[in-house]
């Protein structure tokens, strides 16, 4: 291959990354040239301090709720856990029992989700399992 023709491709490589890259973020950056609107996603964020005179098994039981909820339309990827055993630290609070997270599509469903009969059912029956609880609603676009 000469050193032209060597050139030349090498010349239109650096051209061809140069405007994928260019494209790239043009796309990301400025909404004209990306038509696709990212959506809104809402969250859903639940802490739970369960009562301490309850037993292993009522603790246990308190999964439940969190089964319920997750048979409910509207909301998705319901997740619920413990705390993790992090390491101490000044910001961290480790003092809850149980959380769980939800997403939804709107605001609209959240609050939907929220009056739904199923659900105030489900929250009036574990509500006796709880001393406190702290709502996190969020949005993320």
């Amino acid at each position: 291959m000469t050193m032209e023709r060597r050139k030349f491709l090498f010349q239109s490589v650096k051209a061809s990354a140069f405007l994928l890259i260019s494209g790239n973020l043009l796309a990301n950056h400025l909404p004209m040239f990306n038509p696709i609107k990212k959506k809104k996603m809402y969250f859903h964020y639940l802490l739970f301090w369960l009562r301490k005179d309850l037993s292993e098994h009522e603790v246990k039981e308190f999964e439940n709720f969190f089964e319920g909820l997750k048979k409910l339309p509207y909301q998705k990827n319901l997740r619920y856990g413990k705390p993790a055993d992090s390491s101490p630290r000044s910001v961290l609070d480790s003092s809850f029992t149980y959380n769980a997270s939800m997403e939804f599509d709107s605001l609209e469903e959240l609050e939907a989700y929220g009056k739904l009969p199923e659900h105030l059912a489900l929250v009036q029956q574990y509500k006796p399992f709880f001393d406190r609880m702290l709502v996190y609603d969020t949005v993320y676009n």
